[in-house]
């Protein structure tokens, strides 16, 4: 859910730079590497005068900054993001030096969110806030510089640079016979899905959440093909992924709706249908 606010937030600046009348080339959500470090940059912003890269972060809230500690009003601390941000920009300086470029950088940290309040920070500090964000655009918008070959060509060149294979993808290791079974519940998110044996359909014991037993089982077989892309999906297997289904009846009359049974020398086995 972080993940996904956060992303929110980095569409909305997005949306912002998008608006912009000035000459400038604008590149999002760049992993580089410089000096054997990965760090993530959300937009840059290549104009004439000078390189603008942003860090956004669509917190909500009241947090309070001192010592150069950031943490919610309630006490919880975080993890400071401007920290992150004068690393990012020295990384990022170090790389244009190894390219040959000697433009200037101006790192910004940008709170998108209106329902976000900084106390204690001071105004020398590199942020935009969100009641500032307007006035900022119009400052862009009021410089008039044209953009030459060599900005063209160091975005491209950064683009080239881009990472593909991010190194935090990293996915812990599991196995079928470590995960617990069971059907997860669509509304809380638990493993507390009931199959009285009596009705057609599941009850979360823990939220009271009801769901078709048929569309629960079939969406717990989309998560057990996620999970484990090589293994074969059988009667038997979903059977035991789902642990709660009390007929293994149900388990193929729910499987023979979205899959198409083959056969093998093993046994019967179900891919999807062709839409």
């Amino acid at each position: 859910m972080t993940l996904e606010k956060g992303y929110h937030g980095e569409k909305m600046f997005d949306q912002k730079l998008e608006k912009l009348s000035v000459e400038c080339l604008i590149i999002n959500d760049l992993l580089l590497e410089t000096a054997n470090t990965h760090y993530l940059i959300d937009s840059h912003l290549v104009s004439p005068p000078k390189i603008h890269i942003f860090e956004v972060k669509n917190f909500e809230g009241d947090f309070l900054i001192e010592d150069n500690r950031m943490r919610l009003i309630s006490g919880k601390e975080i993890k400071n993001p401007l920290i992150q941000l004068s690393r990012t920009e020295s990384l990022f300086r170090q790389l244009l030096q190894q390219l040959g470029y000697n433009q200037k950088v101006e790192a910004h940290l940008v709170f998108i969110n209106p329902e976000f309040y900084l106390y204690g920070a001071s105004p020398d500090l590199p942020i935009i806030f969100p009641s500032q964000l307007e006035r900022f655009m119009n400052q862009l918008n009021s410089q008039f510089f044209k953009l030459a070959g060599k900005h063209h060509a160091l975005a491209e060149k950064l683009m080239e640079l881009h990472v593909k294979d991010s190194p935090f993808s990293l996915l812990p290791e599991y196995s079928f016979d470590g995960l617990t079974k069971g059907i997860l519940c669509e509304g809380c998110g638990e493993l507390e899905m009931f199959d009285s044996g009596f009705t057609t359909t599941l009850t979360c014991k823990k939220c009271g959440f009801v769901e078709d037993k048929e569309a629960a089982i079939l969406r717990s077989t989309e998560e057990f093909s996620l999970l484990f892309p090589q293994m074969k999906i059988t009667s038997g297997i979903i059977f035991e992924w789902c642990k709660i289904i009390r007929s293994r009846a149900v388990i193929q009359r729910a499987l023979a709706k979205s899959y198409q049974s083959c056969s093998s020398k093993k046994g019967t086995y179900y891919i999807k249908k062709n839409k």
